[in-house]
């Protein structure tokens, strides 16, 4: 049987989402620790794995592979204003 073949795109695409999927699980038990030595070991992680998963993210769209949409600005005002609400209710 012939093995896939995973070019370049294939094989960053997949690292990145393995590295998202690898920084929620640390963020989901850095919130659950019960001492905050293992909190601030987990934060550790979790920023190491933000940034590997940026350089992953900053290389796709060096090579126009991940090109995400600027948001418009009456869509960042609406989202602000909201923000700003539902702050002013807690």
């Amino acid at each position: 049987m012939q093995q896939p073949y995973y070019d370049d795109r294939a094989m960053i695409t997949d690292a990145l989402d393995s590295q998202k999927m690898i920084a929620q699980t640390y963020n989901h038990y850095a919130g659950e620790c019960a001492t905050q030595q293992r909190k601030d070991k987990l934060m550790q992680l979790l920023g190491e794995e933000h940034d590997m998963q940026f350089e992953l993210f900053s290389e796709m769209q060096k090579r126009g592979w991940y090109c995400p949409k600027q948001a418009q600005s009456q869509a960042v005002s609406a989202a602000q204003k909201q923000f700003a609400k539902e702050e002013k209710t807690l």
